[in-house]
């Protein structure tokens, strides 16, 4: 009783101190109050008064990027598992969110809706996350592209993959004849504009094909193996053409030669100094057991700095962060711990952003009459009858049965996400007006989608194909 007496009284005093203490705060306070109401200050300039409008437009801004964020995330997450039930990679439902929220499907049906939840305030601040979610994507896809498998079948595999870009390269050329003069202006050298419209064709995502092979068991298969290997070799082969065809765009003359100048130079360094560099810091981190805080710095550190010299030769952002997860060690722990810090963050809030602001500049509207959707079908014939042309005949000619073959071809027709990377630094560059853009994300909606019910009815047959020469590993991505 009596520690009982004794506990209770303690209460009560520290409930007195606390009373006592906020007391002397207020009054104190009031106190000083007192005499400064008094007192006078400066008159406030206009600088002050126009830092104070900015503010207030900054945290308004912040305020709807906040919510436009939940919103995108949501629908992300919604539509993507739909899409998985679907037996269709989770990137379709992601960009399909992406799409409803933009002018397309939200702003036609509920523009007050729209208004508040991605006004064009929020545009900017979406784009800088969008950019900042492509430069980290494209890092982990270099990651993840194993290069061994590349110089393990350097024949076959090369002549397929190639194929698969020469012809809807020429045939995407080809059609810029037509396109031209309907879809571009006179500020758009046909140079760039053919060339743009050829790489655009032309893209293989080897993410999104890497992932339907897992779902579906094969990919460790002999096809499933040869189709991986083949569109590493085209991802790479994509990104050069792309890279000069950035350089010939944003530079004119010996403006471009020097560009492509300093690309050679900063592809030797990478290969000759960072590469090395990252083996020896791989190994270091698996000795250890461990990537601590350190050293995940130093890695974003040369991220950011791969990042910025690529931005500043002049041939975008995103080649410096590829590059650099290409030179780290496919199979190191580095690379798995990476993967496992980076991607769900990727993969969960910087990518729907980039959807969301993709679909933001996509307006379907813009195909208004039945001559705009002809031409719409007119790209989607001319990119899949590229790809997959040029890809099945080169297997057939190599010496694969026909099932194979076309199997190749139709997952080499898949474009998902790095298409729509491909197609907005189109858009940034203004070689494609918003009307084309809107077509060739169509295509690459449709070709993407297409790829899964394709290799259904196809049917696989594990016939003998491209004999590896090391046991090859199963991806373990789950990048979209």
């Amino acid at each position: 009783m009596q520690n009982e007496a004794q506990s209770r009284a303690g209460r009560v005093g520290r409930i007195i101190a606390y009373v006592v203490m906020l007391s002397l705060g207020v009054g104190g306070f009031l106190v000083i109050r007192h005499y400064g109401v008094t007192l006078s200050a400066p008159r406030a300039a206009d600088v002050d008064s126009l830092t104070a409008a900015n503010a207030k437009l900054r945290l308004d801004a912040l305020m709807h990027i906040l919510l436009a964020l939940a919103v995108i995330i949501v629908t992300a997450r919604a539509l993507g598992a739909l899409c998985v039930k679907l037996n269709q990679p989770p990137v379709i439902g992601e960009v399909i969110a992406g799409l409803m929220l933009g002018p397309s499907l939200l702003g036609r049906i509920a523009p007050p809706v729209a208004a508040y939840v991605l006004p064009p305030s929020v545009a900017p601040f979406l784009g800088v996350l969008s950019q900042v979610g492509v430069v980290l994507y494209m890092f982990l896809v270099g990651v993840e592209l194993d290069l061994s498998r590349i110089r393990g079948r350097m024949h076959s595999t090369v002549v397929i993959s190639h194929a698969s870009i020469v012809a809807p390269f020429l045939l995407g050329s080809g059609l810029a004849l037509l396109l031209y003069p309907r879809f571009s202006n006179s500020s758009v050298p046909f140079t760039v504009f053919g060339l743009f419209s050829g790489v655009a064709m032309s893209v293989t995502a080897f993410p999104v094909l890497a992932r339907i092979l897992t779902d579906r068991g094969i990919q460790s298969s002999p096809m499933g193996t040869a189709a991986l290997t083949c569109a590493a070799v085209d991802d790479v082969t994509a990104w050069c053409l792309l890279a000069v065809v950035v350089s010939v765009a944003t530079h004119t003359g010996w403006g471009a030669l020097i560009t492509i100048g300093l690309t050679v130079a900063y592809v030797a360094l990478m290969i000759v100094v960072v590469r090395p560099l990252l083996a020896r810091f791989a190994r270091r981190q698996e000795a250890q057991g461990g990537l601590p805080r350190g050293m995940l710095a130093f890695v974003c550190v040369l991220l950011l700095v791969s990042a910025f010299l690529t931005e500043a030769i002049g041939i975008h952002a995103i080649f410096g962060a590829f590059t650099l997860g290409a030179m780290i060690p496919h199979d190191s722990s580095l690379a798995q711990t990476l993967k496992a810090k980076l991607e769900d963050i990727v993969i969960v809030f910087f990518l729907p952003a980039f959807f969301a602001y993709t679909g933001l500049r996509t307006e379907i509207s813009l195909l208004n009459g039945a001559t705009a959707w002809l031409w719409c079908g007119v790209i989607l014939a001319i990119a899949s009858a590229g790809k997959f042309g040029g890809s099945f005949i080169a297997a057939r000619l190599s010496g694969l049965g026909w099932r194979d073959a076309a199997s190749i071809g139709v997952l080499m027709n898949t474009r998902g996400l790095v298409e729509l990377i491909v197609l907005n630094i189109g858009l940034d560059l203004k070689v494609i007006s918003p009307t084309l853009f809107a077509m060739l994300v169509l295509m690459a909606v449709v070709t993407t989608v297409s790829t899964t019910p394709i290799l259904h009815m196809i049917g696989k047959i594990p016939t003998p194909m491209l004999p590896p020469t090391r046991a090859p590993a199963a991806p373990a991505s789950s990048v979209t």
